[in-house]
Parts: structure tokens; C-alpha cells; sequence
């Protein structure tokens, strides 16, 4: 495929329409970049019945597993109403049980199930192979940078966010750690 420009000359300052290509905009090759990577999510985890969302919620569960359901909402950057359906739908199929926050009445206490920590395990193998099928067009070194200048950018501008993620310092730490 022929070189549309550069997304460093498209964030430039561009005067017109005619100047700016869209191809090639930070914006919008996030935006397929999401796409793939979901997609390739999907392929890798077929049969699963599982979303990245969804993952990401078991993820957090399981390495900290005392945690609210506003708490962990902001731990994964979601917002915490899309939360609450997400953890809806999990607990429908037994992999993760809501109980009533012992302070707090009005929280949700979020718990993995050992259907949902079984899950996890079988699963793993596929995401490591998608994620590996993301950055499969890079050299090691490459893998590397991007993932340094994609955090960088992400945490940058995680403020901008609908659900901005609990700064990392703040972030809930895992028992035993």
C-alpha cells in the first residue's frame, strides 16, 4: 500500500480539508488499530463467549480480589454503569458473585467464582497468541517502543477520558504484594 504522509505532518497544524488526510491521522489509525486488535480478540478466543471488556473485568478480579465495583471500574477505565452490566451478564453465567460491601451498603463487592478463575486459566494461552498476532508486524525492538510511546500517549491523555483510568500510583494493590 502506497504512503498516504505521515501522521506527524497530519498533526500539524493543517489550514484545509485538502490538506489533512484522515488515513493518516493518530486518531483514526487508533481508532482501526481497536478494531484489529478486538478482532483478533475474537478469533483467538472463540468459543469462549468472552469480550476484552469482560477479560479485562476477570483480569482485575483476579489479581485483586477484594475490590468494589466503582473501585474496579476505574481500575480498567470503564465507566461504572457499562461496569454494572458487564458484571451483570458474568454473574448470570457464574463466573463472578456481587456481594453487598460490608462499610458501604450502596457498593457493590465484586468476586471472581472459581468458574470465572478457570476460565482465566483456559483462556490465557489464546490471549498471549492474540497479542502476539497484534505485534506480530514488529521486530522485538519495535514491540518495545511501541508499547513505551502507546503508554506514554494513553497516560498523557487518560484525563480526556470518558472513564479515565485511577492513576497507577493510586492504583488498588494486589494481597501478598
Amino acid at each position: 500500500m502506497a504512503s498516504r504522509g505521515s501522521a506527524a505532518v497530519n498533526a500539524a497544524k493543517v489550514n484545509s480539508v485538502s490538506e489533512f488526510d484522515f488515513h493518516v491521522a493518530p486518531g483514526y489509525l487508533i481508532r482501526r488499530a481497536q478494531q484489529i486488535a478486538v478482532a483478533i480478540f475474537m478469533e483467538e478466543t472463540a468459543g469462549f463467549d468472552l469480550t476484552p471488556i469482560q477479560f479485562a473485568l476477570l483480569s482485575e478480579l483476579a489479581r485483586v480480589p477484594d475490590i468494589d465495583q466503582v473501585t474496579l471500574a476505574s481500575q480498567i477505565a470503564v465507566d461504572a454503569a457499562t461496569l454494572g452490566q458487564v458484571a451483570a451478564r458474568l454473574e448470570e453465567r457464574g463466573l463472578l458473585a456481587r456481594e453487598s460491601h460490608g462499610v458501604d451498603r450502596r457498593r457493590k463487592r465484586l468476586v471472581i467464582t472459581g468458574a470465572g478463575k478457570q476460565l482465566l486459566e483456559n483462556i490465557t494461552p489464546q490471549i498471549s497468541s492474540a497479542q502476539r498476532r497484534i505485534l506480530e508486524p514488529l521486530s522485538a525492538a519495535e514491540q518495545r517502543s511501541f508499547d513505551r510511546l502507546l503508554n506514554k500517549v494513553v497516560n498523557f491523555n487518560n484525563g480526556a477520558s470518558r472513564a479515565p483510568r485511577a492513576d497507577p500510583q493510586d492504583a488498588v494493590k494486589p494481597r501478598g504484594k
